[in-house]
């Protein structure tokens, strides 16, 4: 029996590359049947993402080629092709490997918590194509119980480490509670996207979307509950907007001095707090100038993101301690597991010659047989039939110069050095 973990990431291998080997949701339940039928496979789960697609398994043997021919096979790629990027871990440094990805210590942002739900997902979908078993679904068990582990003993997923959520937790640092603050958002781009996102799930409820065309506002608005209007709104949404976050594509600024003057008069002075994240700037430099406007810019939050990333990876040794405490706590459950199928066979083995000298002693019983006679020869016959077995394989091993088993004999059967020796 063996683990395997076998793939390739963001670290091996190329975004073209990346997009060949991955799996579409629709096929992964047909290729996990296919990947446990045609390779030596006994259970299996896939996990694939935009970053890392990766096979999780239990095998007889540790041998992978043939699962590497079938993945090159199955995703049309040569098998030359896909040794260059792939790799292979096995046992112990396959669960390691596992619980790294999990906790994010393995991700392309160090200690992003999406890849915990990506593995979940993975293993309930393999676990309704019927590819997961016992030795598998313990695995993962023991996976996410070390991720949940890392995530609440270390602090590895506590600070932002990108512009928008560090953008969003600023935010949050400024007015104690976002509930009651209006975002405005200008752009509807990718970073916009993610900023409105973060302000969704902190609880912000009024959220104004700006941007040059109504549509585009309108698509991302509609995601979040948001309004939308076009840029040349924006001096009436000031007014209202505690939360000012822009990051366009245009080559001039956006938003003046002037107009945010204006905005704080008609605000009664109540703070704003501005995050330029464009490049060039939307948002003219000197509006951080004004009284009661907290204003930051691209290179802020990077300062920011810059140190909350070294404090994760200050967090990472820690976690790095608990998942080698996590590997050695798994595979020593394994391998008491492997000894509860051993005594398994042998208490069945003791039970069938147990019941063959009890039949031996009802029968005699039945014949009127001394009844003290009879028990006297179901003590000595089951003693002896115990004891064959091992007396002749340790006569053996002693033929052989097996010292060590002898002395692994006296321990399994906890002999007192000085047993007599007659």
């Amino acid at each position: 029996m063996a683990f395997i973990a076998l793939g390739i990431n963001h670290k091996t291998a190329s975004v073209a590359v990346r997009e060949r080997v991955a799996f579409t949701p629709e096929k992964m339940v047909e290729a996990l049947q296919l990947l446990c039928r045609i390779t030596p496979s006994r259970e299996a789960a896939i996990l694939s993402t935009c970053n890392r697609s990766e096979l999780y398994l239990e095998l007889e043997h540790p041998d992978a080629e043939e699962v590497l021919a079938w993945l090159a096979d199955y995703q049309h790629l040569t098998l030359d092709e896909l040794r260059a990027c792939a790799y292979v871990h096995q046992d112990a440094d396959a669960v390691r490997h596992m619980m790294r990805v999990a906790a994010g210590l393995d991700s392309m942002v160090l200690g992003e918590p999406q890849i915990l739900g990506q593995m979940k997902s993975a293993y309930a979908v393999a676990r309704e194509a019927g590819t997961v078993g016992p030795m598998l679904g313990r695995l993962f068990q023991a996976t996410f119980s070390a991720a949940k582990t890392i995530r609440t003993d270390t602090a590895i997923g506590e600070n932002p480490v990108s512009v928008a959520f560090a953008a969003v937790s600023l935010a949050r640092q400024i007015f104690s509670d976002l509930n009651r603050s209006q975002a405005l958002l200008i752009g509807a781009g990718e970073t916009i996207t993610l900023v409105a996102r973060h302000l969704h799930e902190q609880g912000v409820k009024r959220i104004v979307v700006a941007n040059r065309t109504l549509e585009r506002a309108s698509q991302l608005a509609e995601q979040f509950g948001a309004h939308a209007v076009l840029l040349a709104d924006i001096p009436n949404e000031l007014v209202n907007s505690d939360i000012v976050i822009s990051s366009t594509a245009s080559q001039l600024p956006i938003l003046g001095k002037g107009a945010v003057e204006r905005a704080l008069k008609l605000r009664r002075h109540k703070p704003m707090f501005m995050v330029d994240i464009a490049v060039p700037r939307d948002i003219e430099p000197e509006v951080g100038e004004l009284d009661d406007v907290y204003l930051y810019s691209v290179d802020d939050l990077h300062e920011v993101v810059a140190e909350n990333l070294k404090s994760r990876q200050g967090a990472a040794q820690a976690a790095e301690e608990l998942v080698v405490s996590g590997v050695d706590d798994f595979m020593q459950r394994l391998r008491e597991l492997a000894a509860v199928d051993v005594l398994r066979a042998y208490r069945q083995q003791a039970e069938r010659l147990r019941d063959e000298e009890l039949q031996k002693a009802q029968r005699l019983l039945s014949n009127g047989s001394d009844p003290v006679d009879v028990m006297a020869q179901l003590a000595r016959g089951l003693t002896n039939k115990l004891l064959h077995a091992p007396s002749v394989q340790m006569k053996k091993l002693s033929a052989e110069g097996r010292i060590d088993a002898l002395t692994l004999a006296q321990e399994l059967f906890a002999l007192e050095e000085g047993t007599d020796k007659r």
